[in-house]
């Protein structure tokens, strides 16, 4: 059962992952590259994208909480905390590009918060092996969205283009150590799912 002190922390990191401003310890993996003359619509498409990214490491925040919350193994946990805590740079950097390109974050983000955050909770409720299954179809799934942004982004943006990169080595990172620490291959019908559910996400944060 979940003890009152852990729900109130757990309430504090939502309220921070929505309101506060993320941090970083790395450097932004843009930093040092020049900014390009973009087009109005090039910059508004590019900004869109890094919205749903944005949206993606809001997710992914809430789900690793919720994940990590129930979790039943100390290392299992660790894993969890360790990959939210970089989904946190995620969100610096790609809140910063957002500004940049003149762009918004989604007025939906307590959604999509709430429902990962459920979501994260049901899978640790039900095992370890699955927890982590889920955490590796996830990342797996983020990098092929990751993959289908880098080639749509305009050609001149190398800067938002850096950002993704990097996030697409991190997220294949925490798919392997989730593979290591037994994650279990989840049923077809789920990860057809999750795949139905990501595509509601992505192009409902594209407009809003």
């Amino acid at each position: 059962m979940l003890k009152l002190d852990q729900l109130i922390v757990q309430f504090d990191k939502g309220l921070r992952t929505l309101l506060a401003p993320a941090r970083t310890l790395r450097d932004y993996p843009d930093e040092s590259l020049p900014e390009h003359e973009m087009s109005h619509e090039e910059k508004r498409h590019a900004a869109a994208l890094m919205r749903i990214n944005h949206v993606g490491e809001i997710c992914a925040q809430a789900l690793y909480q919720g994940q990590a919350l129930t979790a039943r193994n100390p290392a299992t946990r660790e894993a969890l905390q360790q990959a939210a805590w970089e989904e946190t740079e995620h969100l610096a950097w790609t809140e910063r590009r957002i500004q940049e390109l003149g762009g918004r974050k989604s007025l939906l983000n307590p959604l999509w918060y709430s429902g990962s955050l459920a979501m994260g909770v049901a899978a640790g409720l039900v095992g370890d092996k699955w927890n982590l299954g889920f955490l590796e179809e996830t990342e797996k799934q983020v990098c092929q969205h990751l993959d289908e942004h880098l080639g749509k982004l305009p050609p001149q943006d190398g800067k938002s283009r850096a950002i993704l990169a990097q996030m697409r080595v991190d997220e294949a990172q925490h798919a392997d150590t989730a593979h290591r620490h037994g994650a279990a291959s989840l049923p077809l019908p789920l990860r057809l799912a999750m795949k139905l559910s990501s595509k509601v996400m992505t192009g409902t944060a594209y407009w809003v």
